[in-house]
């Protein structure tokens, strides 16, 4: 049984090398290479200027010309979640219609089976200014000068010279000295 052919000439012979595309304003005779939309709601249709010419419409193209403020503003948030419709979300259980998540790591830890979560004060991780302060003895906001005064005084007293070689307070020292470069570097 033999296979029926589809003879493909007459669509091989619609398909046409391109030519040499024209600027479209008018009276131009330069090549149209770059293209432009031709309007808002035109996204998908160009106009093809030379580089000139597409430079004095890109200058004068507004996408929200003639829109209100308010148009402007909801066609802003549209876009923020691409055109797609988009909903609050909900509270615990009371959003979700009851259904509970398995939370093997304890992501969503102490939330109570009604939906409300409960306060849990984890430690916060301090940064090196703050490690900084709390060795010196000091609280924010300070100033270099009060920075430099509260160093030469615990210097002074946790000195290895003043204090008969104790070892705690050489270590006190150290912690001292690296506070103070600390402080030094993020107030200096």
């Amino acid at each position: 049984m033999s296979r029926p052919r589809i003879d493909m000439s007459p669509l091989r012979s619609t398909f046409e090398e391109p030519g040499v595309r024209r600027c479209d304003v008018p009276g131009c005779t330069s090549a149209g290479e770059f293209r432009a939309p031709k309007g808002r709601n035109q996204l998908n249709e160009y106009f093809w200027f030379c580089l000139d010419h597409v430079r004095e419409y890109n200058r004068a193209w507004n996408y929200y010309a003639g829109m209100s403020e308010d148009e402007i503003e909801a066609d802003v948030r549209r876009a923020t979640t691409w055109n797609r419709p988009s909903w609050p979300f909900g509270t615990g259980a009371k959003g979700s219609g009851g259904w509970r998540v398995r939370d093997p790591f304890d992501f969503f830890e102490g939330e109570e089976a009604g939906g409300e979560r409960t306060e849990r004060h984890h430690p916060r991780v301090q940064s090196a200014e703050e490690k900084a302060l709390q060795i010196m003895d000091l609280s924010p906001p300070v100033t270099l000068d009060e920075v430099k005064a509260r160093y030469k005084s615990l210097v002074k007293r946790f000195h290895p010279d003043a204090n008969g070689g104790d070892r705690d307070a050489e270590e006190r020292l150290k912690l001292i000295n690296d506070a103070y470069t600390t402080l030094k570097k993020a107030l200096g």
